[in-house]
């Protein structure tokens, strides 16, 4: 049986076995339904009361839903049995806390029994998803963008940078406006979220976003209610936010000159494989122009080398960038554990939760 490859985003769990060229076999939702004490979901109530969180900004946050929820996937959807568990690879989130890692691999052995296991950061797992061991990682999340240069498959954590901005800033954000141009209209968060995917977009430029403010075509869109808002310039709100983010109230520069600002730290000798080899993903970047508007900030930025993107093998899954992380676990896990450099349970019985530090980071 191929190993297991689990990828807990806070809006999107991905898991599958390890085969790279296909998509992950699930892709659900990582927030959850609370039951009844009798297993009934609590549909009657509102809805803020019954959905748990288990991951919020990147990070586990409710071990206990998580358990349920790695349950479901690996038991109901991966097909595991009970008495003959696999072995799993995990995806890592930058900066994630000791106390998290070692959190999971206890769980991992000691409640679902695995045979063995190995955790990876997602920076270097997306570059893996596109054939490079070196360069620099722009995920923008749900929860967080993480920037993360890479140099021969190790994060450079001193030039790393983490921001509390993500996918669900830009939704509050969206929602926000389209309350100012739609006042008499009540629009609901996971409304706001379907609206935001199927409209939002990037203007070519700075400049071309100020005319848009004065002049845009508006569209009429109905709510599942019934009810009917319009949408103008308010689809441009959500990716302009990333290049300036003073749309948000937040004192930081934009995602491009941020990338520019963690190269800078690194030395020299490697900056310009590292910006040359620059891997953008998670769902935001997926939006209408991005990856033209990315391409145009950096040719106006103050470095002397130019970031550049990388496209994905013709081989690889469409949409690679909503899942990067998961393709590059799972060609990593065709290394790993044929090679036996996993934690074993004998490696955890005699070492102990810490023993994640040692061989997986």
């Amino acid at each position: 049986m191929e190993a297991a490859v689990v990828d807990v985003g806070s809006k999107l769990l991905k898991a599958g076995f390890a085969i790279p060229d296909q998509t992950p076999a699930m892709i659900i939702p990582t927030q959850m339904k609370q039951l009844l004490d009798d297993g009934s979901v609590t549909d009657n109530s509102p809805s803020d009361n019954v959905t748990v969180d288990p991951v919020v900004r990147g990070f586990i946050r409710d071990w206990d839903a998580i358990e349920d929820l790695l349950h479901h996937v690996l038991y109901s959807g991966l097909g595991w049995e009970i008495g003959n568990e696999g072995q799993i690879l995990f995806t890592d989130p930058l900066c994630t806390p000791k106390a998290n890692k070692e959190q999971l691999v206890q769980l991992m052995f000691e409640t679902f029994n695995i045979s063995g296991f190995y955790a990876s950061e997602q920076a270097v797992l997306s570059l893996y998803a596109v054939g490079r061991i070196s360069g620099c990682t722009v995920d923008i999340g749900h929860g967080k963008i993480d920037i993360a240069p890479v140099i021969e498959g190790a994060v450079h954590h001193i030039a790393s940078r983490r921001f509390e901005l993500g996918g669900i800033d830009l939704t509050n954000f969206l929602a926000q406006e389209l309350g100012k141009s739609n006042p008499q209209v009540n629009i609901s968060m996971s409304d706001v979220e379907k609206i935001k995917e199927q409209y939002s977009c990037c203007a070519e430029d700075e400049l071309a976003y100020q005319k848009i403010q004065y002049s845009c075509p508006v569209e009429k869109h109905t709510l599942p209610d019934g009810q009917v808002i319009t949408i103008g310039r308010e689809r441009y709100t959500v990716g302009e936010a990333l290049f300036q983010p003073c749309l948000l109230g937040l004192e930081a520069h934009g995602i491009v000159d941020q990338l520019v600002h963690a190269i800078s730290i690194v030395s020299s000798d490697n900056q310009r494989q590292l910006l040359e080899n620059t891997v953008v993903c998670g769902g935001t970047s997926s939006m209408i122009g991005f990856e033209e508007r990315f391409q145009k900030e950096s040719s106006l930025s103050s470095s002397a080398v130019q970031p550049t993107l990388v496209k994905p093998p013709e081989y690889m899954p469409e949409n690679l960038t909503m899942y990067s992380a998961w393709v590059g676990g799972a060609i990593l896990a065709k290394v790993v554990f044929p090679q036996n450099q996993h934690i074993t349970k004998g490696d955890y019985d005699e070492t102990g939760p810490s023993i994640v530090h040692r061989k997986c980071f």
